[in-house]
This record gives C-alpha cells, sequence and structure tokens, in this order.
C-alpha cells in the first residue's frame, strides 16, 4: 500500500482503451469504504461515459481535453440528504476520491480529480440532471494511461512538520 501511495501520479491523457462496467464500480465500492463521520457515507456518484455529454461538460472546465479524452467521468456529490456536518462530509468525500484514485491505480489505470469544474458546479449539476439535494464535489477523468507517468517530489518531512510536542 505505500508504494501505491508514493507511485500514484495524476494521469491527464488516455487510450480509447474501453473500461468494463466491473471494474468502475470496483472503483466506486473502494470509494465507499471511505470514513465518514456517523458512517454517513454523504456522497452520490454519476459515471459518464457519453460522448455528448462529455463534449457538453468539457465546456464548463479549461480541462477540456482531459474531459474529452476520458474513457470515463466519475462525478462525486455530496449529497445534502445524507449529510450532518458540511466540513466533515467534505472531508470523507475527499477520503472517497483518493481511495478511488489509489483503486485506479492499483487496477493499472490512470486518473485525475478535477476540481477546477466547480466554478461552473450549477451548470454541470443542470447538465447532469442532478437531484437538488446533491452538490458537485469533483469529477474523476479515468482510463488506461497514454504516456508513461513521470516522477513525483514531494517537500522533505522538516518542511511539513511544524512542531513535535
Amino acid at each position: 500500500m505505500l508504494e501505491i501511495i508514493k507511485n500514484r501520479r495524476s494521469v491527464r491523457e488516455f487510450t480509447d482503451d474501453y473500461i468494463r462496467d466491473n471494474i468502475i464500480n470496483k472503483i466506486i465500492e473502494m470509494g465507499v469504504w471511505a470514513p465518514s463521520g456517523l458512517n454517513n457515507q454523504p456522497w452520490k456518484f454519476i459515471i459518464i461515459r457519453d460522448k455528448k455529454i462529455k463534449d457538453d461538460l468539457s465546456l464548463q472546465t479549461h480541462y477540456s481535453q482531459i474531459i474529452k479524452g476520458a474513457s470515463v467521468l466519475i462525478s462525486v456529490f455530496l449529497d445534502h440528504d445524507h449529510s450532518y456536518d458540511r466540513v466533515k462530509d467534505i472531508q470523507a468525500i475527499g477520503a472517497c476520491i483518493q481511495n478511488m484514485l489509489l483503486a485506479i491505480h492499483s487496477l493499472g489505470l490512470g486518473g485525475v480529480w478535477l476540481g477546477q469544474i466547480l466554478k461552473n458546479r450549477t451548470a454541470v449539476e443542470k447538465l447532469l440532471l442532478v437531484p437538488e439535494s446533491c452538490e458537485l464535489m469533483a469529477v474523476i477523468a479515468l482510463g488506461k494511461p497514454a504516456k508513461t507517468k513521470g516522477s513525483g517530489v514531494r517537500k522533505e518531512i522538516n518542511q511539513v512538520v511544524i512542531g513535535r510536542l
């Protein structure tokens, strides 16, 4: 698991390979195993493969090529009907997304967490016919990587730990 965490990278270019539904279901299953306050599991998902919908979604972000090029998009929502504390629920959604990204990587696929699209959240929710109780949190683009992933760089421990009490 430690190597999976260290070796995962954001992938923004994908092949045209089809990703089977059972693989997408496994990715979402791993997401819903994330911790959530009171085990409220405040997430909902929409799986997007349709080219027309991807093209329309691509108009809502600067990262249109990623949206268009992904084999699959998983839009992630906070379901206010299952929410009890906004901050804790958003943290749970972040853990859910990270679990899905780690699952994507461990399955030999690539993915990227797209957040810039939130600037047009209302338009995206309308386009996807989302229930009023659901608020867009992110879109995950995924597929088979078109390129070999590069190496990552992170700050050293002494740059991020501000104290030991």
